[in-house]
C-alpha cells in the first residue's frame, strides 16, 4: 500500500532542506498529505533550584524559536508551494516533554515518518537521539536521511538486508509502498553462504513474493569476511546502485544493544544513503 500521510520531521532550516528534497518527490510520486513538524523547545525551570530567570530572558527565548520555527516554514512552503499535493506545516510546543514525545505522537497516524540524521552540532538537547526514539516507539516506519543528502529519488532500486527476524519481515513488506512499478531490488543475505541455493528456503520464498508484486528481485549471499552488516549494507548498496536501504531495526533487547553494539545503531552512527527503519 503506497503511503498516504508523510510526517516530515523537521528541527532546522538547513536539514529541512535535506530532508524536502526527498519527502516531496515522495508526496508527489504517491499524491500522499504531507505534514511537516516543528516542535518548539520548552524552557525548563526545576523547581529545586532557587534562582531568578529574568523577564528578559523569556522573551529573548521564544523570539530565538520563534525566528527558527519561521525559518522552517518557509522552507517547507518554498518546497511545497507549486505541488498539487496537499500539506501542511505544524508547529507543536513540546512542554514538559521531549521533542521526540511529540514527533512520535504524531508519527502513529501517519504511514510513513522521514527525519534527518542525528546531528549533534545543531539538534537541540530535546531533540537528541529522537531518530532512535521515534523508530522504536512510534510503530511506524522510519526513513532516516544523512545531512545534506542529495541523491536520487527513492523508489526505482531498493536493498533490502533480509534475516530470519519479525522486524526485518516488517521492513520487506513496509517497503513494498515505496518500490516503483518493475523496481530493482537486491535481497541481501549476510553470512557464509549456503552450500545450495535450496538451503535459504525463507529468503528465496521472499523474492518469489516480491516477484508477484511485479519487481525485479534478486537474492544474493555475501561472506562479511570480518566485516560489520552494517558496512555490507553500504557496500552492498554502492555497488549495486541503491537509492534505499530497507532492514529491520533493533531485533535485540535493549542490554545487548548497549554492551555489543548492533546493526541499527551503526547505520545510525554512519550512513551513506537514506535508510527505511522498520521496528
Amino acid at each position: 500500500m503506497a503511503p498516504k500521510t508523510i510526517l516530515v520531521c523537521l528541527t532546522t532550516p538547513d536539514h529541512a532542506n535535506t530532508l524536502l528534497k526527498t519527502a516531496v518527490p515522495l508526496a508527489r510520486k504517491h499524491g500522499a498529505h504531507l505534514i511537516g513538524l516543528h516542535t518548539i523547545e520548552a524552557l525548563v525551570v526545576y523547581p529545586g533550584i532557587a534562582m531568578h530567570i529574568p523577564d528578559t530572558a523569556f522573551a529573548s527565548f521564544n523570539e530565538s524559536q520563534k525566528q527558527e520555527a519561521e525559518a522552517i516554514k518557509a522552507v517547507f512552503e518554498k518546497h511545497t508551494a507549486i505541488e498539487d499535493f496537499v500539506s501542511e506545516f505544524r508547529l507543536v510546543r513540546a512542554e514538559a516533554q521531549s521533542a521526540s514525545a511529540r514527533m512520535i505522537e504524531s508519527a502513529r497516524a501517519a504511514d510513513l515518518v522521514i527525519m534527518a540524521h542525528e546531528d549533534p552540532n545543531s539538534d537541540r538537547y530535546d531533540q537528541r537521539h529522537a531518530q532512535t526514539q521515534v523508530i522504536r516507539e512510534s510503530g511506524r516506519p522510519v526513513i532516516v536521511v544523512p545531512l545534506d543528502y542529495d541523491g536520487p529519488e527513492i523508489g526505482a532500486n531498493i536493498l533490502l538486508g533480509w534475516s530470519d527476524t519479525r522486524e526485518a519481515a516488517r521492513a520487506a513488506h513496509d517497503m513494498l509502498g515505496l518500490a516503483d512499478d518493475g523496481a530493482a531490488l537486491t535481497v541481501l543475505r549476510v553470512g557464509p553462504p549456503p552450500k545450495t541455493a535450496f538451503q535459504d528456503s525463507n529468503a528465496i520464498d521472499t523474492v518469489e513474493m516480491y516477484a508477484r508484486h511485479g519487481l525485479k528481485a534478486t537474492l544474493i549471499h555475501r561472506d562479511p569476511k570480518g566485516e560489520s552488516i552494517a558496512d555490507v549494507l553500504q557496500n552492498v548498496a554502492f555497488e549495486t546502485g541503491a537509492d534505499l536501504i530497507v532492514t529491520g531495526a533493533f531485533g535485540h533487547s535493549r542490554a545487548y544493544d548497549f554492551v555489543l553494539g548492533a546493526t541499527t545503531y551503526a547505520l545510525l552512527r554512519d550512513q551513506k544513503l537514506p535508510v527505511l527503519f522498520s521496528k
